[in-house]
């Protein structure tokens, strides 16, 4: 794999073709829940600006797909993570299982109401 990327095309074409529609599904899940985000390469993996700001990344591993950081949230929104947490500011998500999309936009709606709170 190489180790530097240019764009997210780039990464998601140097992953195993298995994982590859899943970083798509990932990719697309982020864009929907912050269309107004750009793409980007940080720390050599996908990220997603906001407003000049990093406020995602995600990127593939043997076993899982991982997000990050993790946002704050209450106790429901905590337990709906505990599963995939995996350190401080990491979400691990197997990919034997299905990725669950549904809680990805939930995080990264809860990151972009984070960075606008006064």
């Amino acid at each position: 794999m190489a180790s530097t990327f240019t764009t997210i095309d780039d990464y998601i074409r140097a992953q195993s073709e298995d994982v590859q529609p899943v970083l798509q599904q990932v990719r697309r899940t982020v864009h929907e829940a912050a269309p107004e985000s750009e793409e980007t390469i940080s720390y050599k993996i996908p990220a997603f600006r906001l407003n000049g700001e990093v406020l995602v990344h995600f990127a593939a591993w043997k076993h899982h797909v991982s997000l990050y950081p993790v946002p704050k949230g209450d106790a429901a929104f905590r337990r709906r993570i505990d599963q995939y947490r995996a350190g401080k500011g990491t979400l691990k998500f197997p990919l034997k299982q299905p990725i669950p999309l549904d809680l990805i936009t939930t995080i990264v709606k809860r990151l972009i109401a984070e960075r606008h709170r006064g």
